[in-house]
């Protein structure tokens, strides 16, 4: 029986969209099945009531943003939606250290090999770094604080996949009203917008100057004939005499409508999470794939994100404005306090502007009208509001023990039901967090601040991740891994993953680059 599409790609993050993409410009059918939906700017959440959460036990009623999950000790947090990760992320997009690759990943994956892959991701995504004319208060602060402990030689700022402006600046007259933003069309036909440092890049870029994968790579696929279907939920995939059949849950009305597709190749990019586990039920549960390697689940890490504050009364930091990071402290050579990591400026959306400014947008045009010198006064008072100025969110990642275990188990309370759970121990991933908590210390102190470091991890000792990484690590053989260098799972011809789930170790910094140039390499090395 001939098969309806000759690759089916599960997920459109960095994994599915450059798959996808590649794949297509070969001549390819290429299906792309996504979870989420296709976000517009109209649609991003900025208010209560607003599609907010994604909720895995019941996707088709909560369909939303953002996906947390709650394990012991751990929770992770993924976007949803067509875009994937990238929707949600802070735009950094750095290549992982060459000496990264010289244990834990297999001989044929070294910084060499990925080079021209990590160059054709920063030409997709427009890579560039903030404008010295613009850069932030926290860069400012970054940059005081390693200079004053003497660490000014490892400051440096990120490379982000975000459009600037370099003659916006912040002594404009209302610098973060849109009409500052100058749009333009990039070379996959999409209008964008350049950056005005709204500061809502996890949310959703008003103005579209951060360049997500709905914005390039996926337009391109599609323009080689690639079919996105949004609010489509795998449930498993089974082997077929010509390829693989996946099963899926169609989400419509607040329905869940079940249905499959057939293709001689299946890619998993669903993410650390959502890969792992989709391999796990057919494995565990539904029994479709019993040859999967018993190392499915391992070596999960948290990429040792870790984001403490501090706290300032003589400056202002203002978290809520500029790139979410634009700067960073590079600590992974470990010669300082033994342990490798990474110290980037954090910041984090004005969630009660954004609500004020849609309230505004709401007004109806008559209103607008009568009290128009009101609406405009007020307008600008939103947008210059900073009610968390003082606030310095020091984010770091750091190299952990990826010595995590995902794995399915029946909850005592639904005994019918198999969910996702983690095993993870912070015993040898303590030292890296506790050194970062120390610098976070010394930096804070070094520009006037008063550190603060949450109970959660003084008492409780649990980590919050964007970053989760492995689970169908890389391995030379079965016995050390679920896929090999060209990211084919062990024992099945044709299946592949291509996601953050492949890497086997911890990276240490912002890992999407990274996930790109491995989903660059599989694509460009996989038969036709």
């Amino acid at each position: 029986m001939a098969t309806s599409f000759d690759v089916i790609v599960i997920g459109s993050g960095f994994g599915g969209a450059i798959t996808a993409c590649r794949l297509a410009e070969k001549g390819l059918s290429v299906l792309v099945l996504e979870r989420g939906r296709r976000w517009q700017p109209k649609d991003y959440p900025r208010k209560p009531g607003d599609a907010w959460i994604f909720d895995p036990d019941e996707p088709h009623k909560q369909n939303g943003w953002i996906d947390m999950r709650f394990f012991d000790d751990m929770i992770v947090v993924q976007g949803a939606g067509v875009g994937g990760g990238s929707l949600i992320y802070a735009n950094v997009s750095i290549e992982s250290k060459p000496e990264l690759f010289n244990q834990g990943w297999p001989a044929e994956i070294t910084y060499d090999v990925l080079k021209p892959y990590y160059d054709q991701v920063g030409d997709m995504l427009q890579v560039q770094q903030v404008p010295q004319n613009q850069v932030p208060e926290r860069f400012k602060l970054m940059q005081e604080g390693a200079q004053a402990l003497g660490y000014g030689d490892r400051f440096r700022p990120v490379p982000l996949a975000v459009t600037f402006d370099p003659e916006w600046s912040y002594d404009l007259d209302d610098p973060f009203h849109t009409k500052h933003s100058k749009t333009w069309t990039n070379a996959q036909g999409q209008q964008q917008g350049t950056c005005i440092h709204l500061g809502n890049c996890d949310l959703g870029c008003d103005v579209q100057a951060k360049n997500t994968l709905d914005l390039n790579y996926i337009p391109l696929a599609e323009q080689h004939g690639a079919e996105f279907r949004p609010l489509h939920m795998v449930r498993y995939l089974q082997p077929e005499p010509d390829g693989y059949r996946v099963f899926f849950d169609r989400f419509e009305n607040g329905q869940a409508i079940a249905g499959s597709e057939t293709s001689r190749k299946v890619i998993l990019a669903a993410g650390s999470l959502g890969s792992t586990e989709l391999l796990l039920r057919c494995r565990d549960q539904h029994k479709t794939l019993p040859n999967l390697s018993a190392f499915l689940g391992r070596n999960w890490s948290s990429n040792g994100d870790f984001l403490p504050p501090a706290f300032h009364d003589d400056r202002k930091p203002s978290p809520t404005q500029g790139p979410t990071i634009s700067s960073a402290i590079d600590f992974l050579d470990g010669r300082v306090d033994g342990e490798q990591f990474f110290i980037e400026d954090g910041g984090f959306p004005d969630l009660l502007g954004n609500y004020l400014e849609e309230k505004l947008r709401g007004r109806s045009s008559i209103k607008r009208r009568k009290f128009r010198r009101l609406f405009e006064e007020l307008g600008q008072a939103v947008r210059a509001r900073d009610p968390l100025a003082n606030v310095m969110p020091w984010f770091a990642q750091g190299i952990d023990a990826a010595d995590g275990r995902l794995y399915l188990r029946r909850p005592w309370y639904m005994p019918w039901r198999r969910k996702l759970k983690l095993d993870w121990d912070i015993d040898r991933s303590e030292n890296v967090i506790n050194a970062i908590v120390e610098m976070h210390k010394r930096l804070a102190h070094a520009t006037n601040g008063n550190a603060w470091v949450p109970p959660t991890w003084t008492i409780l000792k649990n980590l919050v991740t964007p970053h989760p990484l492995g689970g169908c690590n890389m391995g030379t053989t079965p016995a050390q891994g679920v896929v090999n260098h060209l990211g084919e799972v062990f024992h099945y011809p044709n299946l592949y993953v291509a996601d953050g789930a492949i890497v086997p170790e911890a990276i240490g910094l912002n890992p999407s680059r990274t996930i790109a140039a491995l989903a660059e390499r599989i694509a460009d090395k996989m038969p036709v």
